[in-house]
């Protein structure tokens, strides 16, 4: 359960930050599990990548430095899809 609990923020947290871009950017023509799905993987990522290189100390680790690089994780990866699926529509 140790293990799993960063990868749970990280995805719930990639869902919001998913999400929140998504409404925001109204060109990004997704669906809503488009946006779930690449809040999910952005969110993790981001959250993995933040942690690898923050280390284990500092002000960003453990559930924060989660919860943080699963937002922007999220939020950036659903931004590009959404310009990638944006612009293939044109």
């Amino acid at each position: 359960m140790e293990a799993l609990l960063p990868i749970i923020v990280q995805a719930v947290a990639g869902v919001i930050g998913g999400e929140a871009i998504g409404t925001v950017v109204k060109k990004a023509a997704m669906g809503h599990g488009a946006k779930i799905l690449s809040g999910i993987i952005g969110g993790v990522g981001g959250g993995a990548l933040l942690s690898s290189m923050g280390g284990d100390a500092g002000a960003l680790s453990g559930i924060l430095g989660d919860a943080i690089g699963g937002v922007a994780g999220g939020g950036v990866l659903t931004a590009v899809v959404g310009a990638v699926l944006g612009a293939m529509k044109k």
